[in-house]
Order: C-alpha cells, then sequence, then structure tokens
C-alpha cells in the first residue's frame, strides 16, 4: 500500500476529527463568508508525483480553494433556488460517503430498502401515496424520467414500442404547455422527441399559468392523437401554478400523459395558507420533485414519481445475465437511467428522520415569509417595480426607472459585488428583472433586511 495512504488509514480518526472541526467552523460562518464571489484565475498547481498526504491536502484546500467558495449556502444567498443542507442533511451526506452503498440493486444491503422508505416519506409528504417514485440527479434528470415514461405511453396508444424500436416509430408528437421550465426542452432533446415538438399554449392574461381553455383547444386540435402535456406546480418567474384539477379533467375527453413539472413548487404542499396551489397533483402521471432545492439536502438529490412503474422498467431495463431481472419491485438500475450510484436518500433520510414534517413546513412557511417582506420592503423604497404578486418564494421585480437589459444587468452585478446577497437575472413578460429566491433553512427577517438594504444601496448608486 503507498506509504501516504497507510499512514491516512492508520491515523483516519484523528484526521477526519479534522476535517469536521474545520467544516463546522466553514457551516457556523457561512452568514458572514460573501454570498458572491467573482471568480479570479489563477494558475494551476502541477499533478503531485507522490501525495502529500490528507493533511496537507486539507491545507492545500484551505489555502487556495476555501477562500474562493462563495456562501451560496447560506441565508442570503437569493440566486436560482439552492436552499442548503440542514446539520441533519451533512451528516448523512458524510455517512453516505462513508458507506459508499451502491444503491442500484438491493442484492447486498438494506441501500434500496431505506431509499424505498425515503420515497414513501416524501410521496406521503405531497399527496402522492398511490405513485412510485425513484432517486435521481436533480430536477432536470427527474423531467428527463417522467418525459421518458411518457414517450412509452405514446407508443403503448400507437401500438408500438419505443424502447424496442426508437422514437421514429411515434411519429410526431405533440408537447404542450403555458410555461415550461428549460429543462423541458433540453429533455426532449435528449429523448429525441425534439425541442420543437413544444406547442406553445397561451397563459391567463398577466400570468404564467396555463389558459385551461385554450389547452382543451390544442388538444381538440390533435383529432384523437395521444400527447404529452406538461403542467407547472410553480413557474421559475413568478412560481405560478397551473390549474392542476381542472387540466386532469380534461382527459375525460382527450388523450394525454400528465406530467407536472413540482421542482420545488410542489412544496407548497407543506403550507396549509398555500396547499391549494398543489390541489390535482397526485393526478398527474409524472411528477418531479427536487430535494436540493426546499428539502436543504446537498447537491445532488430528487425524485421522480409515477403511476405507470411498469413503462418505467420498459424504457430503462437494464437487462444482463449478473443483474437481477425485475421483478414486482423492481432494483433501481431499471428505473433510472444511471446503473451505479451513491446512496442518494440518506440525506433525505436523515432531515426527514431529524426535524420530520413540522420542520420541513417551518422551513417552507419561513421563506414564504422572508420573500413577502422582501417584497414589501423593494416596493416601499419607490425604486423598484414588483412584476408579479409575491406568490409563495420568489419576488419578481426590476427597476421602476428605465429597466433596461444593461441597467439591470449592471444592477445584478453591483448586488453580488457588495458580497452580501445574490441575485439572477431573467426576462418576464419582454421585461428584464431579477429574481430573488428563498429556499434556504437559515434565513431569517434580519436577513431579509441586510438582502433589501444591499439591493437598494446598489441601485442607489447606479443612479
Amino acid at each position: 500500500m503507498d506509504t501516504k495512504l497507510a499512514a491516512d488509514l492508520a491515523d483516519v480518526t484523528a484526521l477526519l476529527n479534522v476535517v469536521s472541526v474545520e467544516a463546522g467552523e466553514i457551516l457556523r460562518g457561512l452568514e458572514k463568508r460573501p454570498v458572491a464571489i467573482p471568480p479570479q484565475a489563477q494558475g494551476g498547481a502541477t499533478l503531485p508525483d507522490a501525495g502529500h498526504g490528507l493533511h496537507q491536502a486539507l491545507s492545500e484546500f484551505r489555502r487556495r480553494w476555501e477562500p474562493r467558495f462563495s456562501g451560496s449556502a447560506g441565508p442570503r444567498y437569493l440566486g436560482f433556488i439552492t436552499g442548503g443542507a440542514t446539520p441533519a442533511a451533512i451528516a448523512g451526506d458524510w455517512l453516505t460517503s462513508v458507506l459508499d452503498q451502491n444503491a442500484m440493486s438491493g442484492e447486498d444491503s438494506a441501500a434500496s430498502e431505506l431509499e424505498r422508505e425515503t420515497i414513501d416519506w416524501i410521496g406521503e409528504l405531497f399527496g402522492l401515496a398511490e405513485h412510485k417514485g425513484a432517486f435521481v440527479t436533480g430536477a432536470t434528470m427527474s423531467n428527463f424520467v417522467g418525459l421518458a415514461i411518457a414517450r412509452e405511453w405514446l407508443g403503448e396508444q400507437l401500438g408500438v414500442s419505443v424502447a424496442e424500436d426508437g422514437v421514429g416509430a411515434l411519429g410526431r408528437v405533440t408537447v404542450l404547455s403555458g410555461t415550461p421550465h428549460s429543462s423541458i426542452f433540453k429533455s426532449l432533446s435528449m429523448l429525441g422527441i425534439g425541442r420543437s415538438s413544444v406547442q406553445s399554449v397561451p397563459t391567463l392574461p398577466d400570468r404564467e399559468a396555463v389558459d385551461v381553455e385554450r389547452l382543451a383547444e390544442a388538444l381538440e386540435a390533435l383529432d384523437g392523437r395521444p400527447a404529452i402535456v406538461v403542467a407547472n406546480a410553480g413557474t421559475v418567474n413568478t412560481v405560478d401554478f397551473d390549474d392542476l384539477r381542472a387540466i386532469a379533467a380534461l382527459r375525460e375527453r382527450y388523450p394525454f400523459w400528465l406530467h407536472i413539472d413540482g421542482a420545488f413548487g410542489a412544496f407548497a404542499a407543506l403550507s396549509p395558507e398555500h396547499a391549494h396551489l398543489v390541489d390535482g397533483l397526485a393526478a398527474a402521471d409524472s411528477v418531479c420533485v427536487d430535494l436540493h432545492k426546499w428539502l436543504n439536502v446537498p447537491y445532488d438529490a430528487a425524485v421522480q414519481f409515477t403511476r405507470r412503474q411498469d413503462l418505467q422498467v420498459r424504457a430503462f431495463l437494464n437487462s444482463a445475465a449478473y443483474l437481477t431481472a425485475p421483478t414486482g419491485v423492481p432494483d433501481f438500475g431499471h428505473l433510472v437511467p444511471e446503473n451505479s450510484r451513491r446512496l442518494r436518500a440518506l440525506t433525505a433520510w436523515f432531515t426527514l428522520t431529524a426535524y420530520g414534517r413540522a420542520g420541513h413546513q417551518d422551513i417552507v412557511q419561513r421563506n414564504i415569509s422572508c420573500a413577502a417582506q422582501l417584497g414589501e420592503v423593494l416596493a416601499a423604497t419607490g425604486q423598484f417595480q414588483l412584476l408579479s404578486p409575491v406568490r409563495l418564494n420568489v419576488v419578481c421585480f426590476t427597476l421602476a426607472d428605465r429597466p433596461t437589459a444593461d441597467r439591470v444587468r449592471a444592477l445584478i452585478k453591483a448586488i453580488a459585488d457588495t458580497g452580501e446577497t445574490f441575485v439572477t437575472p431573467t426576462v418576464y413578460q419582454g421585461v428584464p428583472a431579477i429574481r430573488s429566491a428563498f429556499s434556504n433553512w437559515r434565513t431569517t427577517p434580519d436577513d431579509v433586511a441586510q438582502a433589501g438594504a444591499a439591493i437598494t444601496k446598489a441601485a442607489e448608486e447606479l443612479q
């Protein structure tokens, strides 16, 4: 054995204790760390011939890299919908690496059993007890898997097997949606269905929610040909929700697969005041839920739910003499694109066990309250215009005066340069805009006040 590796093994407990102390200091100091750190390229180091051992590697990391990492896991990072990692989720992540289980198969450990228990818990949170689920890397892969199952369903309706004969056997596919996320287009591209298969359906006035009557008209125009409908449970810009129950009711008249993208919006189910927004979620044929967003587990973790696991197996069957054939409870290797993969469920299992439904409901409700607070703060300054109501956890706004693309980009850079908060750009109804998204378990009203002050000050200096 390499001498450095042997030495690390002999001293592994002490070394990991050092790492634990370092990690604890980083976690406790997240609120003081710059929320955004502009990248500055530095010369790459040479690959060591003889290694330096873990202790020296940790020292090198502290010196070269750790100070350049942003506080994106902290309470004032409002870009994208990033979430964070609860203490219990971090513990689960560490133990995931230590145990290093391959969760593809249940032949040699309890890894698959733990994943199924965790999936059942998550399904219970969202009212999806009748659906089957599987862990994937994130919302993009969850949407991909859901649409792959939809592709198999289309083949079933037309009497062909896409898994065997290829997507060409389907002919032209129609995907209907009001405001689809970019990952829908990416998934359709990877599935061979194509980005141009998406037919945009008009939305309600001043909304991102689909006009259900216009959706019905689009389905009627297909003359009975089966289609895929992608509904939204929380759009990216304004967290708008399609009328899920009304869309599902259209299946009484038209044949279509209903896929619901609830990457983060599905978490509205945890707030009694907002649970009505996801009424009808359980009627979906497939559902995307992203966990490294609002469940606050580390990257990467999401779940894909479906009613048709038989079609899922048809799409992702991994057949070989040395593998277990799919049965009534198929191995996860027959359900998702990956074969070998880590025990992705353990972080979710830990945080749900540690904090339960009530703890995660508290995170969701506090984030919703913080988003409403920031919206009020920004509107009160007179410097900003809210482009939509703050429906859940995202504030979509722009400059009240001359909101050009250049001025909005300059403002976003100025906000990032403060190190106090981080926001992301968007365009809403043709207007250059800004998104502030709340999904971190640590965010408090004080953080909102600090972020609001930084945004306001940056806008003042832009004048």
